[in-house]
């Protein structure tokens, strides 16, 4: 995706997940896969609470997640 393509939606946040917390955003996905089956928030509440992830960064990696399910 060329650099000034404008993201949108949950991946809007990607680069700066990715920048904040040193791992690309395939990474995070992974970690969600491996919590198996939660709710939205009980996921957005395990990257916060496990992961250090802000509130905002876990709920776009989470709502990009669900809706790929």
């Amino acid at each position: 995706m060329p650099d000034n393509a404008k993201l949108k939606g949950p991946a809007s946040y990607f680069p700066s997940i990715e920048k904040t917390y040193g791992q690309p955003v395939e990474h995070w996905l992974g970690v969600l896969r491996a919590a198996g089956p939660m709710k939205h928030m009980e996921l957005v509440a395990l990257l916060k609470s496990q992961h250090g992830l802000g509130h905002g960064h876990a709920n776009a990696l989470v709502a990009h997640f669900m809706a790929g399910r």
